[in-house]
C-alpha cells in the first residue's frame, strides 16, 4: 500500500503529510479487486480500527449500521459502475461498538473505456453535524406542534381543524365513508364572564376542555378550541347515530365535571350545547356548507332551549 497509489507527484512525501495531517480520512480501493489499497491513519482515532484492518470492501461493510448496510452499498455500487462520483452518509461501526456519522465522498478514477479503474475518496466525521440536525428538526416539530395548540386550553386550535378537515374531507371523498362534525358551544358563557370576571372564565375553557378530552375515542377523532367558548369534535369514519350518541356523550361529561355556574341558567353549573352534521361527501358536496349545517343546528339547539344536541331531523 503506497501514497504513490493516491498521488502521482514527485514530491510523495509532501502529499503524504497533507493528506494525513487533515481531519478528513483519504483511502483508495482498486475495483478489480474490491480490497483496499490504502487507509489514512486517521481512521483508527476515530473509529479504533486499525489502518491495516481495512482489506476488503467487505470490511467497510461489515462496519456499518444494519440499517445502513444495504442502501449505502447498492447506491455507492451503482454510482461507481455509472462512473458517477457520489456522497453518502451512513452510522460507522467504532470498534467500541458504538456509532459515528461519516460522510464519505467518492470519486470514480475510470479507464480509458469509462469503466470503473478505482474509487478514491475521503471519509468525514460529520456526528456534530448531525446532532445539530437533529436539535433543528426537533424545535422545528416543537414549533409545529405549538402552532397547532390552543394557548389556554391546551387542545388542537382552529388552524388544527382547517388542516385536518380538509384532509379528512378528501379522504371521507375518496373512500365514499362517513364524516361527522359535532360543534359545541358553552351556555350563557357571557353571563359566566359577566359574573365571574374574564379570569374565571379562561378557567372555566380549561375545565371544559379538560372533560371533553375525555370524548377521543381513536387516533383520528379529533377535539379542537374553534374559537371564543366553542368546540368541535372531528369524527372520520362515524355516522351521524354515532356523532350523535358522543355529542350526547359529551354533554354529559361537561355536566359531570360539575363547574359552577351562579350567574344564570338551570342546575348553577354549566351546560354545553352541540349541533350534529354527518354526510358521506360526494362531488360537488362543499366543505364550508357541510361545516355551516352543523352550526346551523347547534344554534338550533340553542333556541330549544339549551343543553341539548340537534342533529338532521331532531
Amino acid at each position: 500500500m503506497s501514497i504513490q497509489d493516491i498521488v502521482r507527484d514527485d514530491d510523495v512525501a509532501v502529499y503524504k503529510t497533507l493528506l494525513e495531517s487533515t481531519r478528513a480520512i483519504p483511502w483508495k480501493i482498486d475495483w478489480a479487486t474490491l480490497r483496499f489499497a490504502y487507509v489514512g491513519p486517521q481512521i483508527e482515532e476515530l473509529l479504533g480500527w486499525a489502518p491495516e484492518s481495512w482489506m476488503t470492501v467487505q470490511d467497510w461493510v461489515d462496519r456499518m449500521h444494519p440499517e445502513d448496510r444495504a442502501w449505502v452499498f447498492d447506491f455507492c455500487v451503482s454510482q461507481s459502475m455509472a462512473g458517477i462520483d457520489h456522497e453518502a452518509d451512513y452510522r460507522a461501526l467504532r470498534k467500541d461498538g458504538t456509532f459515528v456519522w461519516i460522510r464519505d465522498v467518492v470519486h470514480v478514477v475510470r479507464n480509458e473505456d469509462g469503466t470503473p479503474n478505482a474509487l478514491v475518496g475521503f471519509m468525514f466525521d460529520i456526528s456534530e453535524r448531525k446532532r445539530t440536525e437533529e436539535k433543528l428538526l426537533n424545535m422545528q416539530r416543537e414549533l409545529e406542534e405549538l402552532s397547532f395548540k390552543d394557548g389556554l386550553t391546551g387542545v388542537p386550535n382552529r388552524r388544527r381543524f382547517d388542516t385536518m378537515m380538509e384532509t379528512e374531507w378528501r379522504d371521507a371523498k375518496d373512500t365514499h365513508k362517513p364524516i361527522s362534525l359535532v360543534v359545541l358551544d358553552i351556555d350563557f358563557f357571557k353571563q359566566y364572564n359577566d359574573h365571574y370576571g374574564h379570569l374565571e372564565g379562561d378557567e372555566c375553557l380549561k375545565r371544559v376542555a379538560s372533560a371533553l378530552s375525555g370524548i377521543v375515542r381513536r387516533p383520528a377523532d379529533l377535539l379542537c378550541r374553534f374559537g371564543g367558548e366553542e368546540f368541535v369534535l372531528l369524527l372520520p369514519d362515524t355516522d351521524e347515530a354515532e356523532a350523535l350518541a358522543l355529542g350526547w356523550r359529551c354533554l354529559d361529561l361537561v355536566d359531570k365535571a360539575l363547574i359552577p355556574h351562579a350567574g344564570i341558567g338551570s342546575g348553577k353549573r354549566i351546560t354545553m350545547s352541540a349541533g350534529v352534521n354527518s354526510i358521506v361527501p360526494k362531488e360537488g358536496d362543499e366543505l364550508s356548507a357541510f361545516i355551516r349545517r352543523a352550526d346551523q343546528r347547534l344554534y338550533s339547539a340553542k333556541e330549544r332551549g339549551r343543553a341539548r344536541v340537534v342533529a338532521d331531523g331532531c
